[in-house]
């Protein structure tokens, strides 16, 4: 399929570029594919959309504060998005702007850390290397929640620094390594998820560890030649032993965010969800088979993206883009900080 398939005209007004001050009280369009009707509804009344002995799956991967400023040995300021210890004492970085860092220039970064640059790479790609000092550490102390660049914010924002750190953070965040939040587990508070556990819903957690596959643009014409880049996930042995029971007993299992479903969908194989901590490159679009998931809680997701083609792989591409168009027209708030679809 073409990648200008999945275009779609978005107001930029429509934009989130803050959370609502309740997380729950975001807006929920439900999608049923069995009928093709679409409805209005808000999050609160997502627990009364599933059933006794459904199954929803979360992904637990914890957002670090990645987005930080560093000076060059000659004081220009340089903005970093930490990706990934590569080794111990090493990190690939993004950094911007990037022509400002060769090889051997060194960095200095709050708290007295200091890195210098080992390797230079396209489009911002940098491996720094840090002779002493703790990284995350500083990164704990003086590093902002590496928003999408949609989300506009002042340059170093002191007062959205706190926020943006507790709200672009899902309440049930535990296991870190990521560098975007699973989204469409924003909307959950702790008493929803009390309401869902009194229903008699299961409740299990993965980890996807979001990284730069999850949101890198698509840049071929075509969707058949994109190649997703590599994100690390992990299973526990009781949430496979708990999936694959729920599977057989023929009960939804119902994932929380597109990760949750790369996750669940990578890790089958042989008729079973594995256990253990893997990478996947798994790109799902129109015409995958999906073999795990039964229903999906999302996001509204960004135009010719990744995510979008999952999602019209699970719906249908047309009954997703008229959902997209009922969204806009109905002034839905799109993207991170934005509202959800809940696709049965």
């Amino acid at each position: 399929m073409l990648v200008s398939d999945f275009d779609y005209d978005l107001p930029p007004g429509l934009i989130a570029q803050h959370p609502l001050t309740d997380r729950q009280e975001s807006r929920m369009m439900i999608l049923n594919r069995k009928t093709g009707s679409i409805n209005h509804s808000v999050f609160t009344e997502f627990p009364n959309l599933l059933d006794p002995g459904d199954i929803l799956v979360l992904n637990s991967t914890r957002v670090i504060p990645a987005r930080i400023w560093g000076k060059t040995d000659a004081g220009s300021d340089v903005e970093f998005l930490f990706l990934a210890e590569a080794e111990p004492n090493t990190w690939d970085v993004l950094c911007r702007p990037a022509k400002k860092l060769r090889t051997g220039n060194l960095i200095f970064f709050p708290e007295g850390l200091k890195g210098r640059v080992v390797k230079t790479g396209n489009e911002g790609h940098r491996r720094l290397f840090f002779p002493s000092g703790d990284v995350r550490n500083v990164l704990e102390k003086s590093g902002y929640a590496p928003l999408p660049p949609y989300i506009k914010r002042h340059k170093k924002d002191e007062k959205m620094r706190g926020f943006d750190l507790e709200r672009y953070q899902t309440v049930y965040a535990r296991d870190e390594a990521a560098i975007a939040a699973p989204t469409a587990g924003l909307h959950f508070t702790p008493s929803i998820l009390e309401t869902v556990r009194q229903k008699g819903i299961t409740i299990v957690t993965i980890n996807l560890q979001v990284g730069l596959a999850t949101f890198q643009p698509v840049r071929t014409e075509r969707t058949e030649n994109h190649v997703m880049l590599e994100e690390g996930y992990s299973i526990s042995r009781n949430t496979a032993r708990i999936l694959n029971r729920t599977r057989q007993e023929k009960h939804p299992l119902v994932a929380v965010g597109t990760t949750t479903v790369r996750a669940l969908e990578s890790a089958f194989q042989d008729g079973r969800i594995r256990s253990g901590s893997r990478k996947t490159r798994l790109f799902i679009s129109p015409g995958y088979t999906f073999r795990v998931i039964d229903r999906l809680l999302t996001n509204f997701h960004l135009p010719r993206s990744t995510l979008l083609m999952l999602v019209s792989a699970l719906a249908g591409r047309e009954f997703i883009l008229k959902a997209y168009r009922e969204a806009v027209r109905k002034k839905y708030r799109f993207y991170s900080y934005g509202d959800c679809m809940f696709i049965r």
